[in-house]
């Protein structure tokens, strides 16, 4: 089975719960991981095109529309029908206008060259198949200008926060999946996904030689989280 059919389904199984399981993860502080990559997505003063890639239930697609400038469009993209379903309906219930969420592939983006002033990506890169062709994408569609935000979580480089995020995320988080969302094995899947996923020093070069002119990394709470800002000439 490709891996993106089992992404797929993996997250067709918590969309119910998955809002709930990431603040209770994250002890709520996604909400401020989120908050900071936002301020570097907006522009304030004039309205911009913006699409974020594996969108999940939208909670960062809604972020950016909330700030951006009147005019705005946001629209997001996911490979699960459930997680989509349950972020259009919190959609509505915020009345946001010129927000979208839609069925998509990060990997094929359905839109054409050049169509975004900003492209977005928050905690879903690393579930991408194939990582390389994601990121290409993610530039095609950027215009000459635009920037690229990833936000995604990470592990700490200090040996002794390594050792304790192992336990917590490695243990506990699957413990706590299982009772929340009745799905264990997400839970597994989801910590051990964070702790393969390359570190700056690696993903930096990646995203450039994807045709990205820029790219800067900056880390949240000890490393459990890092945004990149890649730049399109």
């Amino acid at each position: 089975m490709p891996e993106n059919t089992k992404i797929k389904q993996l997250f067709d199984n918590i969309a119910p719960k998955y809002d709930l399981m990431n603040h209770l993860m994250s002890f709520n502080i996604d909400k401020i991981w989120r908050r900071k990559a936002v301020r570097r997505i907006i522009d304030t003063q004039r309205p911009l095109d913006i699409l974020d890639l594996a969108t999940g239930t939208g909670d960062f697609a809604i972020a950016i529309a909330e700030k951006a400038a009147p005019g705005s469009s946001v629209t997001g993209i996911d490979l699960s029908e459930k997680m989509v379903e349950v972020g259009n309906r919190k959609m509505r219930n915020k009345h946001l206008e010129h927000t979208e969420l839609q069925i998509g592939n990060a990997e094929s983006i359905p839109f054409s060259d050049s169509t975004f002033d900003r492209v977005s990506v928050a905690f879903g890169i690393r579930n991408y198949e194939n990582l390389e062709r994601g990121l290409r994408e993610a530039c095609r569609v950027l215009k000459p200008g635009g920037r690229f935000v990833v936000l995604e979580l990470s592990s700490p480089d200090n040996r002794f926060l390594l050792w304790a995020y192992k336990i917590y995320a490695l243990k506990f988080l699957p413990w706590l999946g299982a009772k929340i969302s009745g799905n264990r094995a997400a839970y597994t899947y989801l910590p051990d996904s964070v702790l393969k996923f390359p570190k700056p020093a690696q993903l930096i070069p990646t995203i450039k030689s994807a045709g990205f002119s820029t790219c800067e990394a900056h880390s949240f709470t000890f490393g459990v989280c890092r945004m990149y800002v890649a730049e399109k000439n």
